[in-house]
Order: structure tokens, then C-alpha cells, then sequence
């Protein structure tokens, strides 16, 4: 049989236009429809409430976690139950002061502006914000020289939705200025499979609960991914079976995928075994990971780690990263010190 091939990974959490294509269609609307996130969510229907009751914008949110978790999804809601506009946009994409101050001056009030990967703003936008967090005023030099001046505008209020991989990165002053901070956690495999049966049902696909569990137990606790992993299981089901995804054909597809039980990938098992192989099952040292498995440091970091680290395969530590126990059972090799050598 001919092998699949694919352009990209397909248990990446990151937002993907050729592969997520469907994904806006797919979105949950309202609150009532977000499925998972039950303490996040329940503190913000009191926040957007009460914010509607006084008659007053939101208080800026900051959403942080995990990619793939819904934070993007969240701002289109908070939008939406607040009955205003949204302008979205991102960190690396407002490279100097004068779009930051574009997109302020366009905005209505009450409306929400949404910047994803908040993080990576340039100090000097971030600078801008400030003010505008605050007090909403715009503070513009004019000029340059000593004749330069500076002129204050006043912004309407609005909500700034920050989101973010990485809110360790963020500075200490932006991050005190979001009245609202909300960690969105990774997702139940029970959580996941509703929201694949929800998709499902979008997208006209036919779905045995069963066969959504099995999709949402290798989905590694993402929505995005759960969704990706549905659209290309039902790509088999159509071509190969008989158009119901049940349990088996889910197995039988996300095995063809390379995607074990756990969510883990062939690229998962090839770093995992290369720690072993190579060093012993560690510690070493990001960079000379990196640097074995031919993929980026910060990609390492953001991006596999962080699920190996919760299901316990993969510890970090003072000298580097380690392989535990449970990883060298679940990939079946017995430990050196048990046999000598490391056997597959």
C-alpha cells in the first residue's frame, strides 16, 4: 500500500492555514458552546455580566497556555457576548509604534482588540500601551528636535485580549495592567471527544462515541489537533470503510498517521529514543538535543516538551533533559542498567 505523506506534523498545536482551513467554521460561537475550560469560563461569564450590567467595557484579559487551547476562540466570544466589534491582530506583526497607534485610533468603543503571541511586542510599542491600558490616552511626539512636542489623544474604552504561549516572557509592567488573567489547561480526553462529536456533527461526518474517545485520546489534550485528527480520519473512513467512524477505523487511521495511543508521533518516539540511544537516557543539554534531532531549541521547548513533560515521559533538570521510566516502557526498551545495552 502507498504511504501517506504530509507537509507538515500533524499533532502540531500551531494554527496552520492549509491544514486548518475548516477551523473558523468550526469554532464555538458563545460561551454556552465552549466546551472544557469550566473555571476560566465561568469567571469570565461573571466578568462579561456584570461589565454589561454597569454598562461598561471588559476589563483587559490576558489568556495564557498551551497553543491550540482556544484562546483566539475566546476573544471572538468575549466579542460576541459583549455585543462589540473585534480587531485582530499579533505581537510580531506591530513592528513599530505608528501601527500600534493605527489600530488604536480606529478603534469604537467598547470594542475588543485581540493581540495574539503578546509577548513578542517590540519594547517600544509595549511602552505605548501602557497609558493606553490605564488611562486610555495615546501620548504622540510630533516632530523631531527640539521642536518636537508631545500631544495627548484620548482612545475610546475598549478591552485589550492578550494571548500567549510564553507568559513567563511577559515584562512585569504589561502584565500587572490585565485586570483578568485566565490559564486555559489542557484538555480531558472526555472533554475532547464531546468537542469531536460536536465537529463531527458540523462537518456531516458520522461518529460512534467510541470513535470519538479514540480520537481524543491521541490528541494530546488539544482541540485544534482533535480537529485535524477528525478531518483526516474521516478522509480513510470515506475512502476505506464505510463512511461511520467507529472505534476500530479511528485505530486503524491514526495508526496509519503514526499517532500511538498516547498522541505521541514518530518525531516524539525519534527524540525520546535518541536521549536513550545517544546519551544514555540523559541529562543533555537542549541545545546538543537540538542539535541531534536536526529541529530548533525553541521549538523543542515550546512545542514537544511541554506534553512528554505532563504524561511524565521527559523531566528537564539542572544539567538537561532526562527520559524516565515510563517513557522506556511505553517505547519497550529496557534501561542499560537492567541488561547492559539498550535494546528496541
Amino acid at each position: 500500500m502507498e504511504e501517506m505523506e504530509f507537509d507538515s506534523r500533524i499533532v502540531a498545536p500551531e494554527y496552520s492555514a492549509n491544514a486548518d482551513d475548516m477551523e473558523n467554521s468550526l469554532r464555538p460561537k458563545t460561551l454556552q458552546d465552549y466546551i472544557g475550560q469550566e473555571k476560566a469560563k465561568e469567571n469570565l461569564e461573571i466578568y462579561i455580566k456584570a461589565a454589561l450590567a454597569r454598562h461598561e467595557s471588559l476589563d483587559h484579559v490576558l489568556l495564557y497556555g498551551p497553543p491550540g487551547l482556544g484562546k483566539t476562540t475566546l476573544s471572538n466570544i468575549i466579542a460576541r457576548e459583549m455585543g462589540v466589534n473585534i480587531r485582530v491582530t499579533s505581537g510580531p506583526a506591530i513592528e513599530k509604534q505608528g501601527d500600534l497607534v493605527a489600530i488604536l485610533t480606529n478603534l469604537s468603543e467598547g470594542d475588543v482588540l485581540f493581540i495574539d503571541e503578546i509577548h513578542r511586542l517590540p519594547r517600544t510599542v509595549e511602552e505605548v500601551l501602557y497609558p493606553v491600558m490605564e488611562d486610555f490616552s495615546l501620548d504622540i511626539i510630533i516632530g523631531k528636535g527640539p521642536s518636537a512636542r508631545s500631544i495627548r489623544l484620548d482612545v475610546p474604552h475598549f478591552t485589550l485580549v492578550g494571548a500567549t504561549t510564553r507568559s513567563g516572557q511577559l515584562t512585569a509592567p504589561l502584565r500587572d495592567r490585565f485586570g483578568v488573567l485566565l490559564r486555559l489547561e489542557l484538555y480531558t480526553p472526555e472533554e475532547l471527544a464531546k468537542i469531536v462529536e460536536r465537529s463531527a456533527g458540523i462537518l456531516g461526518i458520522e461518529i460512534e462515541h467510541d470513535g470519538a474517545l479514540e480520537i481524543a485520546s491521541r490528541s494530546r489534550g488539544t482541540p485544534r489537533i482533535a480537529n485535524r485528527l477528525l478531518k483526516r480520519v474521516r478522509d480513510i473512513c470515506q475512502i476505506q470503510f464505510d463512511g461511520v467512524i467507529t472505534e476500530e477505523v479511528a485505530r486503524v487511521a491514526l495508526e496509519r498517521f503514526e499517532i500511538d495511543e498516547l498522541g505521541l508521533d514518530d518525531f516524539d518516539r525519534r527524540m525520546l529514543k535518541t536521549i536513550i540511544n545517544n546519551y544514555g537516557g540523559g541529562p543533555v543539554g537542549l541545545d546538543t538535543l537540538a542539535a541531534a534531532v536536526g529541529e530548533e531549541s525553541i521549538t523543542i521547548e515550546d512545542v514537544y516538551e511541554p506534553y512528554l513533560m505532563q504524561i511524565g515521559f521527559l523531566t528537564r533538570t539542572g544539567r538537561g533533559r532526562c527520559v524516565t521510566k515510563a517513557a522506556y516502557e511505553h517505547l519497550g526498551i529496557k534501561p542499560a542498567s537492567d541488561n547492559g545495552q539498550i535494546t528496541f
